[in-house]
């Protein structure tokens, strides 16, 4: 057998060290995972390393640009279908069947696209710019667009459609591979005709931070403080860029006062996550015993949520911040996750039986609901180019109605109904 030429052996050599980032950006996040890691993952010396990449960043920007590179020919090979919902079927099915494949063993995971933002500004610009390239081309998915308004509408769909797929890493694995397909065709239907039957009120109570606080624990106000910035801090720069220095500065007090509040930041970063469940728990609670049907109940919690979020002064925190949490952690992160879940999931069965919601699978809807209202915070700044009360219709519209129904258009303007009222 002929020896591989050294442009060969180097190349399979460099993809290998890719591959390893990728696996430990997923784990670690990108600050967390150091070119020692890298190394230590394909049996060299960090030296070696070097030969390929001088500087961590340098590999991370490649890792990132890899998976972009194949989401973007996984949307240029859907639009090739005939109609959107052809289409949105189509770059669904490619996720789902992407996802049996690295379970078995046969193909690679995306890198988790959430941490670029924790890279220098520089860095993260010409990844930025490839992102919105993707974003864009799906978005033409619906193309050409009647009017501003639908355009805007189509902006939260593609969102959606965005963090269903990249969410799935987290759940999928809960159903046999055997299943996957069955798994797809029940994602696809949710997309296809939303949580709400036709019949069902297109009005949903939203809850005030008045009504919110009242049922909580109360916080001290340095306290409450604290958490506002890490949870920003934490969606913008995930754990390892929401550092105590950070943390201090932007509050401008002394680290001092800090550890006078909290022991450590890792006491700071789960008790983001605990308030933030504790907001999502209670906004459920308020809205089951405000009464009515279950759809009813369902859509003043998301009404309230995505509020939440669009507001962004205090937004629940991503979801996407357990990859960097050190392991001790994430099982009371993921367990409180887990309860909120299954919370969703009584309100949908529930809802199954009274006929108010469309009889959808309620542990994948749960899964839906999870990843739209974690995501919403990235869309604060387009929600603020509209009435607050219409950027919330449009964003629940992609669970209520389903991403291929525009009637939301017409009822918009009559979406919010202040609880009480």
């Amino acid at each position: 057998m002929a020896r591989p030429r050294r442009g060969a052996r180097f190349e399979r050599k460099r993809e290998a060290i890719l591959d390893a980032a990728a696996d430990l950006i997923n784990s670690r996040g990108a600050r967390g995972a150091t070119l020692q890691h890298v190394a230590a993952a394909v049996g060299l010396n960090t030296t070696s390393v070097t030969y390929y990449f001088r500087r961590k960043e340098m590999l991370a920007v490649e890792v990132f640009e890899r998976s972009l590179q194949r989401i973007l020919a996984m949307v240029e090979d859907a639009a090739r279908e005939a109609s959107p919902r052809e289409r949105v079927h189509r770059f669904v099915k490619f996720h789902v069947d992407l996802r049996a494949e690295v379970i078995a063993g046969t193909a690679r995971p995306l890198v988790d696209l959430s941490d670029i933002r924790t890279l220098d500004e520089d860095l993260q610009r010409p990844l930025n710019a490839q992102y919105l390239a993707i974003f864009r081309k799906l978005r033409d998915f619906w193309g050409p667009f009647a009017s501003a308004e639908q355009r805007e509408l189509c902006t939260a769909r593609v969102h959606m459609l965005l963090e269903v797929v990249f969410w799935l890493p987290a759940w999928l694995e809960q159903f046999a591979i055997n299943d996957f397909g069955r798994v797809c065709r029940r994602i696809c239907t949710i997309l296809d005709e939303g949580l709400a039957p036709k019949q069902a009120g297109r009005h949903a109570r939203l809850f005030s931070d008045d009504a919110l606080r009242s049922a909580m624990p109360g916080l001290d106000i340095a306290e409450e403080s604290f958490l506002r910035v890490a949870t920003r801090l934490i969606n913008e720069s995930g754990y390892r860029g929401a550092s105590v220095v950070r943390i201090v500065g932007e509050l401008n007090v002394t680290k001092g006062s800090f550890y006078h509040h909290l022991d450590a930041k890792d006491d700071l970063v789960l008790e983001c996550f605990r308030q933030s469940y504790k907001r999502v728990a209670i906004a459920q609670w308020l809205a089951h015993e405000a009464g009515g049907s279950e759809w009813e109940r369902l859509s003043g919690a998301i009404a309230t949520l995505i509020d939440i979020q669009f507001r962004a002064d205090w937004p629940l925190t991503r979801t996407t911040a357990l990859q960097s949490l050190p392991l001790n952690l994430r099982v009371e992160v993921v367990s409180r996750s887990n309860r909120i879940a299954l919370r969703f999931m009584g309100t949908l069965v529930d809802g199954l039986r009274d006929g108010s919601i469309n009889p959808v699978d309620p542990v994948i809807a749960s899964q839906l609901i999870i990843s739209t209202l974690n995501s919403a915070y990235d869309l604060a700044g387009w929600a603020a180019r509209m009435p607050r009360e219409r950027a919330i219709a449009y964003y629940a519209s992609t669970l209520a109605d389903g991403l291929f129904d525009d009637s939301v258009l017409d009822w918009a303007g009559s979406f919010i109904q202040p609880a009480g009222s």
